[in-house]
C-alpha cells in the first residue's frame, strides 16, 4: 500500500500536474470553460479517489490530491467554482448530510452513562475550541467581547467534521454509539452559535446607545 501511495503521489505531482498546466494556458486563450475541460477535471477527481480507495485509503484523500495539483489560475478557479457550486450545494451537500443522518441515531444514547459521555464530549469540544480560540484572541489584544465572538464562531463544526467522522466510522475507529455522540456534538455546537452571538453582542448595542465604550 505504501509503495502504491508513493507512486500515485509522484505521478500526480510530476506527471499529472505539468499536464494540467495546459488547462490554464488554454483557458487564457479561449476565455471560456469547455465541456472537455469539465469532463477532464471530473474524471481526474473521481479517478484519483478511486485509486486511493483501491490502495486502502479513503477516496477523500485522492480527491484532495487532485485539487492540490490543479493549476493555480485565479480566473479558471473562479469559473470552476461557479460551474460546480450549484451541483454541490443543491444536490451533493444535502445528500451527504442526509447520508450522515441515516448513519447516526441519537436513540443509541439511551442511558444515563451514555448521556454523561455525550455531555463530556460536548464540554471538552466547547472548552477546547471556543475556550482556546477565545484565550488566544484575548492574548493577542482583542477585547473580551471580541474574543468571545471569535471563540463562538470558531466553535462551529462544519462539513469537514462530518467527513472525518464518516471516515472514522468506515474504518472501524468509531463505534455507532460514539459516532452518534460526535454528530450530536457537531450539530449542537453549530446550533448554539447564533444564540451565543446574540447574547454577547446584545450588551454591546445597549452600551453604544448610551455612549459606553
Amino acid at each position: 500500500m505504501l509503495i502504491g501511495v508513493v507512486v500515485f503521489v509522484a505521478a500526480m505531482l510530476f506527471v499529472v500536474r505539468p499536464l494540467l498546466r495546459r488547462l490554464g494556458t488554454n483557458f487564457e486563450k479561449r476565455k471560456e470553460l469547455t465541456h472537455d475541460v469539465v469532463a477532464i477535471i471530473l474524471m481526474l477527481v473521481l479517478g484519483a479517489g478511486w485509486v486511493t480507495e483501491s490502495l486502502g485509503i479513503h477516496a477523500l484523500f485522492g480527491a484532495f490530491l487532485a485539487g492540490v495539483v490543479m493549476p493555480r489560475h485565479e480566473e479558471l478557479t473562479r469559473t470552476l467554482l461557479q460551474t460546480f457550486e450549484g451541483l454541490i450545494v443543491v444536490l451533493l451537500l444535502p445528500l451527504y448530510f442526509a447520508f450522515t443522518g441515516l448513519r447516526s441515531s441519537f436513540l443509541l444514547i439511551n442511558s444515563g452513562t451514555m448521556w454523561l459521555y455525550c455531555g463530556a464530549v460536548v464540554f471538552l469540544a466547547v472548552a477546547g475550541k471556543l475556550g482556546g480560540s477565545m484565550l488566544s484572541a484575548r492574548l493577542n489584544g482583542m477585547t473580551l467581547r471580541e474574543s468571545a465572538a471569535v471563540g463562538i464562531l470558531m466553535n462551529t463544526r462544519g462539513l469537514f467534521e462530518l467527513v472525518v467522522l464518516n471516515i472514522g466510522l468506515d474504518l472501524g475507529i468509531l463505534s455507532r454509539e460514539l459516532f452518534s455522540i460526535m454528530v450530536f456534538m457537531a450539530v449542537f455546537t453549530t446550533i448554539m452559535t447564533t444564540p451565543l452571538l446574540n447574547l454577547v453582542y446584545r450588551g454591546r448595542t445597549a452600551s453604544v446607545a448610551v455612549g459606553v465604550p
